[in-house]
């Protein structure tokens, strides 16, 4: 039987998102498996993975944002801008909560953003890390990321330690906003730990360890445990197609929007044929007034 759908894992802190896809090869007894955005290996927390015809929508995800909690420590700047690297400087701290939340609103919105030179960026066709790794620092040019909410969750003034929640949408990277504030307070700044508490829409609260994903297969359940693949496209308005229509759809023929019901001012539809089962997407094209396929999840 084909198997498909999103397993939402909690990644553990010193996996990288291949060896969490790795381990579940071995578990799952299935290769056709795919991760929706890398997490780095001090990171742990919520990591959706794409099994079997699942995987063709490792492109075409629309929901871009997530959230973390990031731990961090003023008064420490590292290369890497994380507790992992190599100390740069240490300063003194004496900033308050009230120092802090003050600095916090220049961080939120569209904002300039210099990737680290730790990062999977590239650049003349080189990842920014290997040339790291060199001992080289190249020049990087700024980008716009968009950042939704900062909020200080705690704070150890004494410390100089604390934790920060953030939502904000794809290509940020949380350790730079906490390097960057670092600087904005004139102490540094650098992050000790980090969880991803929501990504693709799906929460922490439904993320499973390999521990529990090892026992939902020794009890059978595995297609229990898989969210449906058109929940990663739950912000999409649904297109409900006759017998007829679907059969045409599934050809790659293209429908006429006059003949569909449920058409509105939308460009994209999740497309389910008349028994409510779950085909793919499909586009509008307005000017010719067609619905094309966009994606077929099924098998073929």
């Amino acid at each position: 039987m084909s198997i498909s759908g999103v397993l939402i894992m909690n990644k553990p802190r010193d996996f990288t998102s291949f060896d969490v896809i790795a381990k579940l090869r071995g578990i799952l007894k299935i290769r056709r498996l795919g991760h929706t955005g890398t997490l780095d290996p001090m990171a742990e927390g919520v990591l959706p993975v794409l099994v079997g015809s699942a995987t063709k929508a490792c492109d075409i995800l629309p929901v871009e944002t997530k959230a973390y909690r990031a731990g961090f420590r003023l008064g420490t700047v590292t290369d890497t801008q994380d507790s992992t690297g190599t100390v740069l400087s240490t300063a003194e701290v004496h900033i308050t909560k009230e120092m802090l939340e003050a600095v916090l609103p220049q961080f939120v919105g569209t904002i300039q953003q210099v990737p680290p030179m730790y990062s999977a960026v590239q650049i003349n066709g080189k990842r920014l890390y290997d040339l790291a790794r060199e001992g080289k620092t190249v020049a990087r040019a700024a980008r716009n990321v968009t950042v939704y909410d900062i909020t200080l969750a705690c704070y150890d003034g004494p410390a100089g330690e604390g934790v920060l929640e953030i939502t904000c949408g794809k290509g940020t990277y949380v350790r730079t906003i906490l390097h960057d504030m670092g600087a904005a307070l004139g102490c540094g700044a650098c992050m000790i730990s980090l969880t991803r508490t929501m990504a693709c829409g799906y929460p922490l609260a439904d993320a499973l360890t390999f521990s529990e994903v090892e026992q939902i297969m020794a009890q059978g359940r595995l297609t229990e445990a898989l969210k449906p693949t058109q929940s990663l496209f739950a912000d999409l308005p649904r297109l409900t197609l006759s017998e007829r229509q679907a059969q045409l759809y599934r050809n790659g023929v293209k429908l006429s929007l006059d003949h569909l019901r449920g058409i509105s001012g939308a460009d994209r539809y999740t497309v389910y044929d008349a028994a409510g089962a779950f085909i793919g997407l499909a586009q509008a094209d307005r000017e010719e007034q067609l619905l094309r396929v966009f994606k077929n999840f099924e098998e073929r």
